[in-house]
């Protein structure tokens, strides 16, 4: 079960758009990350060279922990909103629910929950 100083300092690190260190320094070695009902990755180095492969296609993220964040024992469930103008200048915003499972203070099996319809890009803004 993570506690409130470790939940509270992984949130902070997401929403300071460190997601890679977030997952280096928070998530188990054999950590799993499923999106809907796609087949789970597992393994911390397959969630890091996933999040640097979609971070990589990004001009900015802003990520924003929708609070409270809700624990339950080992379960933590935070519902994030996650905004991103791609290198084409196109956006997105993601809002989703993740709900985590812990040991310790290590996140074991996390499993995001969002309509997928969010994650097609919309256009650029037009200058003003």
């Amino acid at each position: 079960m993570p506690s409130a100083d470790t939940l509270k300092r992984f949130i902070a690190l997401v929403e300071a758009n460190q997601h890679v260190e977030a997952i280096e320094q928070f998530y188990a070695p054999h950590a799993s990350m499923q999106e809907n009902d796609l087949p789970p990755r597992t393994g911390r180095p397959a969630l890091v060279a996933n999040e640097r492969a979609v971070l990589a296609k990004a001009r900015w993220v802003k990520s924003t922990c929708v609070r409270p964040a809700f624990t339950n024992g080992d379960h933590v469930v935070i519902r994030w909103i996650f905004e991103f103008e791609w290198l084409d200048g196109r956006r997105t915003r993601l809002d989703e629910i993740a709900w985590q499972r812990w040991e310790g203070d290590r996140i074991v099996e996390e499993k995001f929950f969002y309509d997928p319809r969010q994650l097609q890009p919309q256009a650029p803004r037009p200058e003003l």
